[in-house]
């Protein structure tokens, strides 16, 4: 399986420079490209990321039946797959679906999916197993679906986004309460909202979307994929460890006031430039608390790479974790690359630094952590390779080769 080689300068002397443009948005595109089943012919997607999920998002949506059925093997490689199940039986009555795969970072149940389906009409009429032993679910909408008004019981990105999108072909309105506010919510409402949807309060705790009862939209207006938040945080976080200056291109400061903030508190200036943001390795890293939340609180896809900063911290940092529960595992093998990080229950890690890191072999455990570790190698000493990069190519585009372009000693090898 293809691995990173990379070949760290030591966290002592900063080596990137140069300018790196954030790429597009993973957690924009998916739920627009899932949204496309509810129009009644293809609309156009600029700008999407060259990423493995985006790619099985396409060949899921390909897949589909003159009945409403998906490739069940392509959909457990991913947990957005889940995005297509409510689009799926607003417009067809039915859809079967298997427990979505993705990362590894403790429990992700569907409940908040089934819960919603049900409070407009649907019904789980059977769940099992395949022969392979894949958990197959079922759920059916005969008469078709009827606008609610629903509270989720936590605040659940892709859950709201599902939502909206099932609620969307209903007879009546429906009312979302208790939404997740991320940007990406906004970007789909405004998306479906071009082409013919009504979905107000989108980025709100309360959404309504106005049932078109069946009738589907029509395509007038392309989606243009945004930065992507996620992926500019991490540079960031990556040029105030290793950056003599990086000027990072295509960013949207303001989806990212709770790091900016941090990063203040940590020391690390940032400078706002024509195109982006100047960021580099201050002479001191301050340790930081953070503590990971909903938008617009610290996003937990940001907290494996700030983990990594606070390990070059003069002091120390509790990292506490709200979202999931297994999301500090990573830790350990920051550990073994000498950092000291103590867990002390499953949601809280207190880091002491300031701690020299080694080269070590390491397998990618989800998305976000993987790229933590391409951060860790890059500020080590010695050589480290970073396998199941898979994971990580679900969501960074090319990120060798634009690493490499800003002066990282990283490898791509079979």
């Amino acid at each position: 399986m293809p691995a990173f080689l990379i070949k760290g300068g030591g966290a002592s002397v900063p080596n990137l420079e140069g300018e790196i443009a954030v790429g597009s948005s993973k957690n924009a595109s998916l739920p627009a490209l899932a949204s496309s089943l509810l129009f009644g012919d293809m609309p156009r997607f600029l700008n999407l990321p060259e990423i493995e999920d985006i790619k099985r998002m396409s060949e899921l949506i390909l897949s589909v039946d003159s009945e409403g059925n998906v490739d069940l093997d392509i959909a457990k490689r991913f947990r957005a797959s889940i995005l297509v199940v409510g689009p799926l039986l607003a417009k067809f009555g039915r859809a079967s679906f298997p427990h979505p795969g993705g990362c590894l970072i403790g429990a992700r149940p569907i409940d908040v999916f089934i819960n919603g389906w049900e409070a407009i009409g649907g019904k789980l009429v059977k769940s099992g197993k395949t022969d392979g032993g894949n958990l197959i679910y079922t759920v059916e909408a005969p008469g078709g679906l009827t606008g609610c008004d629903y509270t989720f019981k936590v605040q659940s990105v892709t859950g709201t986004e599902g939502m909206m999108m099932t609620a969307l072909l209903a007879k009546g309105d429906t009312v979302l309460r208790n939404c997740a506010m991320e940007p990406e919510i906004e970007y789909l409402a405004d998306f479906l909202n071009k082409n013919g949807a009504d979905i107000r309060g989108a980025g709100t705790t309360e959404i309504t979307v106005a049932g078109r009862s069946g009738k589907l939209l029509r395509a007038v207006s392309p989606f243009l994929a945004p930065p992507d938040r996620i992926e500019a945080g991490t540079l960031l976080i990556l040029g105030a460890l290793a950056a003599r200056s990086l000027e990072i291109k295509n960013i949207n400061k303001c989806e990212l006031a709770s790091l900016f903030a941090a990063l203040g508190e940590a020391g690390v200036e940032t400078i706002e430039t024509k195109n982006g943001v100047l960021v580099k390795k201050p002479k001191k890293i301050n340790p930081v608390n953070i503590k990971t939340k909903e938008y617009p609180g610290f996003a937990t896809d940001l907290q494996a790479p700030f983990s990594v900063l606070a390990t070059q911290a003069s002091g120390q940092s509790l990292i506490h974790e709200t979202i999931f529960e297994g999301r500090l595992a990573y830790t350990e093998d920051l550990n073994r690359m000498g950092a000291k990080v103590t867990l002390m229950d499953p949601h809280r890690a207190l880091i002491t630094g300031h701690t020299p890191l080694y080269g070590r072999e390491l397998t990618s455990p989800d998305l976000r952590a993987g790229l933590a570790y391409v951060i860790a190698a890059l500020i080590a000493e010695g050589e480290s390779k970073i396998c199941n990069i898979y994971q990580i190519d679900r969501g960074y585009e090319k990120i060798d080769e634009r690493l490499r372009a800003i002066g990282a000693d990283i490898d791509r090898i079979d």
